[in-house]
């Protein structure tokens, strides 16, 4: 026993530093809880239980109008429409192949990790709170146990950082917390099995409508920091550099240790490995802040209005009356609509039984209602043009669409944020292939004009590369940039494409004859698919003026003859 604790004294990462980190998680934690707050509200405001629960004795009417929830879903919308897809572009000739290559391998990775479903969570939770969370991981048990790697996307509420930070690299430390069923903890690690449940780490919880207990449900922490370390670089001078390290544990158990394995940095990158895709700004923070916190004003006074016009046709449906202290009407039979027959004893007057009357509400009422529908449906940017509807009969797809183009501003905006994380997680996948991918791995991907291809992928196009000079001593490994188009799945967008194309054919464009012409005018055109179209005009072009000059030849040949 002695021997086995001085063993883990005499490595990085043992008990002690355990204890450090859950002090510097619990401090990132405290930093963190208005930001939570703030979550857990929003999640109430877009399942519309924003009313909260009912005081005994409360009858009124709680309306619960969903434009909040209309314009969170017309944007989710919007995003999807316009999902995106990666295409690799080299730095240098010598790497195009491989650009090639990874620009058809990764969709397919993208695909194979589910992409699309935790690019829409992503966005619900980006639209809700304002910032959508992803990690981009190497699964050692992925692939047959080959490993892949994987996109995920992370709870805000899970993710832990540096409080004060901008930049989440700039974080000295990184945490993800997961609660783990203990029986399953202790059959996947058995060193776990006597870690108590909860272990004294309190958690934000989303108000949930199922009941719910953790009580043996045991916090596994996933720990990520940066060491700086001294590396000599390729011309033999020293600098330092910070090396990505990574720690799972539960309670004072180490799960796994980068540092105690003694293989080198956890991701090679160096970075950690999480994408930040935040919609509005925030000061000082590397999340933001979304629709819901901008529109929930609004929404709350759209349904207390409601409250007050629901509540006055109430008043109106339902009749009430005044009836005098020993009148002869008799009650019971009055308030008892299906006899046909009430009786009264004596002379039945004014006096006796008098209805009351309800006054009617201002038109005030009913107009700061329309008003502040209308400046939900401004702030937000959710016009009625915008989810396709329009005046006057428009009904050509090209119309419909410059009318939604020109009303979907914000939209892109925030889908060119998106792009923008979306570029950093290609990155993220890239590296992660130049250090896990040491064997060929097989893909099916699309080649020319749709057909199926079957090419095998390693790291080796993406490793230092030898020195193209004899005195040039250093390995080159292969940088690549990203660019990211949009596969559209709107209808109208796919209209506006065959009316395009149904215009270039009518304007001759596709006639060898006027080739050149053609080309030129292509060249001042920004369009999708037009590589392809100048490809197809360019063929046709060129065997054209083969035949020309063939038939040229034929022409002179003939002459000749005759002469």
């Amino acid at each position: 026993m002695k021997r086995r604790e001085e063993k883990e004294n005499d490595r990085p990462i043992g008990p002690k530093e355990l204890r450090k980190a859950r002090k510097i998680l619990e401090e990132y934690r405290r930093g963190k809880q208005t930001l939570e707050k703030r979550v857990v509200e929003n999640d109430r405001w877009w399942r519309m239980r924003h009313w909260g629960p009912r005081e005994e004795g409360d009858t009124a009417p709680r309306p619960c109008s969903a434009w909040l929830f209309n314009s969170l879903s017309n944007k989710h919308a919007d995003a999807m429409d316009q999902f995106p897809s990666p295409v690799v572009l080299p730095r240098e000739e010598s790497d195009r192949q491989t650009a090639d290559q990874l620009s058809k391998i990764l969709p397919v990775l993208l695909e194979r990790s589910g992409f699309e479903e935790t690019y829409s969570t992503g966005w619900w939770h980006k639209l809700k709170n304002g910032t959508a969370v992803y990690g981009v991981f190497w699964d050692p048990g992925a692939g047959g146990g080959t490993g892949e790697a994987v996109v995920k996307e992370i709870d805000l509420l899970r993710i832990f950082w540096e409080p004060g930070v901008t930049d989440l690299q700039q974080s000295r430390n990184v945490f993800t917390v997961e609660l783990w069923d203990r029986q399953e903890l202790s059959h996947r690690y058995p060193e776990a099995a006597a870690v108590p449940p909860r272990d004294g780490l309190p958690l934000t919880r989303y108000v949930r409508e199922e009941s719910f207990s953790d009580s043996e449900k045991v916090p596994v922490i996933d720990w990520y920091y940066k060491k700086p370390v001294l590396s000599e670089g390729d011309d033999g001078a020293w600098y330092e550099k910070e090396e990505l390290h990574y720690c799972k544990f539960a309670g004072e158990t180490v799960l796994y240790s980068s540092e105690n394995e003694a293989l080198g940095p956890f991701y090679r990158h160096g970075q950690y490995p999480f994408v930040f895709d935040r919609l509005f700004l925030m000061e000082e923070s590397p999340a933001g802040f979304g629709y819901v916190d901008v529109m929930k004003s609004g929404q709350m006074y759209i349904d207390r209005l409601n409250q007050i016009l629901l509540q006055q046709a109430l008043q109106y449906s339902r009749k009430r009356f005044f009836i005098r202290a020993g009148s002869t009407v008799n009650e019971e039979e009055f308030a008892d609509w299906d006899r046909d027959f009430v009786h009264v004893a004596g002379t039945l007057g004014d006096e006796n039984l008098r209805a009351i009357e309800v006054p009617p509400l201002d038109n005030v009422v009913y107009t700061m209602l329309v008003q502040k529908i209308d400046e939900l449906k401004e702030t937000s940017g959710n016009r009625d043009f915008s989810q396709g509807a329009t005046a006057g009969g428009v009904t050509s797809g090209a119309a419909i669409t410059a009318l939604q183009e020109a009303g979907s501003k914000l939209s892109r905006d925030m889908i060119r944020a998106s792009y923008r994380s979306f570029t950093q997680i290609g990155y993220f996948l890239i590296e992660l292939i130049r250090q896990f991918y040491t064997e060929p791995r097989w893909f099916r991907v699309l080649g020319e004009n749709g057909r199926e291809e079957f090419i095998a992928f390693d790291n080796r196009g993406l490793t230092g590369k030898q020195p193209d000079l004899l005195w040039d001593m250093r390995r080159r490994e292969p940088v690549f940039d990203l660019r990211v188009v949009s596969r559209k799945a709107s209808a109208y967008a796919t209209e506006t494409q065959n009316e395009q194309a149904k215009e270039l054919y009518a304007a001759g464009f596709f006639d060898p004859q006027n080739g050149d012409q053609a080309l030129c005018a292509l060249s001042m055109m920004d369009f999708e698919g037009k590589e392809l179209v100048e490809k197809k005009i360019s063929a046709q072009l060129m065997q054209y003026k083969k035949a020309q000059a063939l038939m040229a030849l034929q022409k002179g040949g003939t002459l000749s003859d005759t002469h």
